[in-house]
């Protein structure tokens, strides 16, 4: 008799830190048939998931625009340095003379 309480404590103890750990974690809660208690379909989250779609989308253009830049950025520091410089003093000694 004291082992078949001792199994039915851990196993209600079990369940408790199973459901508060679930519900710490945001999942929702099932019944005894795996169906959800408090499904999560309010309107503020389908409202929150259209925001959040828009921003990711604004997000996603405004990285795009800084590949490009940066990609112009990258062409004008690796871009023949020296070229320019050479130009740039040849002008000079044209002047000069």
């Amino acid at each position: 008799m004291p082992y078949a309480a001792m199994i039915a404590t851990i196993a209600v103890g079990g369940w408790v830190i199973t459901t508060w750990m679930r519900i710490k974690n945001g999942y929702p809660l099932e019944g005894s048939w795996g169906n959800a208690l408090h499904p999560k379909t309010d309107r503020e989250a389908v409202e929150r998931v259209k925001l959040l779609t828009n921003e990711n989308a604004e997000l996603r253009a405004e990285v795009g625009s800084m590949k490009d830049r940066l990609a112009n950025v990258e062409r004008i520091v690796t871009d023949d340095s020296h070229r320019l410089t050479n130009e740039i003093e040849a002008l000079r000694d044209k002047r000069a003379n």
